[in-house]
């Protein structure tokens, strides 16, 4: 059977590493691309804050090309349309007609996807869609992939989880409210070894910092988020 024509959605997280993984051992898919999203103006990941140049090391590690989107710094959700619009055009005129992301549960997310990316003709795929968060927690650390945490939620988990292994212990330490996969935004990370890659990707840690973000809602409302990041280099 011939294998789909895929772009991959990379984050540089656990759970994109964790889904890709798993794409990869269904021999399903033909993945062309890793896309991911870079802010304009600090070249890092719009929500993990990892620099481009680890982006690109992970993406070489992996084997599979890594496909930039760039996005205006303080872009609101048509920017962000219209720039994956392009990539969507891009890669269908490729004949990609798949595109794979590392979603749990999250349906408003997946249903945003699916409005995005059907009417183009692409499918979403989600490998690890259906699970309970705990199964997609214990799956991963049988994996063998090797992630660390490099933003959280300032009123949350804060600086003192940056830099943390992701591991049994760092789990079992977890509040009650806190999703084990950081799937309400409680954490993100960067992965850097692991079945998926040929290599360790090397990194550094640089001095923690705080940012915040003025975000509009739907109802015209505006709400600040404050998140703290690693600082990777």
């Amino acid at each position: 059977m011939d294998k789909l024509k895929s772009v991959f959605n990379w984050s540089g997280g656990k759970d994109s590493a964790h889904a890709l993984l798993r794409a990869l051992e269904s021999e399903r898919y033909e993945i062309i691309a890793l896309l991911t999203t870079v802010n304009r103006d600090t070249q890092r990941s719009t929500m993990h804050g990892i620099p481009l140049h680890l982006l690109e090391a992970q993406a070489a590690s992996i084997g599979i090309p890594l496909y930039i989107v760039d996005l205006t710094p303080k872009g609101n959700m048509e920017d962000y349309s219209s720039a994956m619009s392009q990539a969507v055009q891009h890669f269908k005129a490729l004949g990609v007609t798949h595109f794979i992301f590392g979603d749990i549960f999250l349906h408003d997310v997946r249903r945003y996807r699916e409005q995005q990316l059907v009417p183009h003709g692409i499918e979403v795929v989600e490998p690890l869609w259906g699970q309970s968060s705990e199964e997609v927690m214990k799956d991963f650390l049988l994996s063998g992939l090797k992630t660390i945490i490099v933003t959280t939620m300032a009123d949350g988990l804060g600086t003192a989880a940056i830099g943390k292994l992701i591991d049994s212990d760092f789990t079992k330490s977890l509040p009650a409210e806190i999703d084990p996969n950081g799937e309400n935004g409680e954490y993100h990370t960067f992965c850097y070894d692991g079945p998926i890659f040929r290599y360790p990707v090397v990194f550094h840690l640089g001095e923690a910092f705080s940012q915040s973000y003025d975000i509009r809602m739907d109802d015209g409302t505006v709400k600040t988020y404050s998140y703290c990041f690693a600082n990777l280099k």
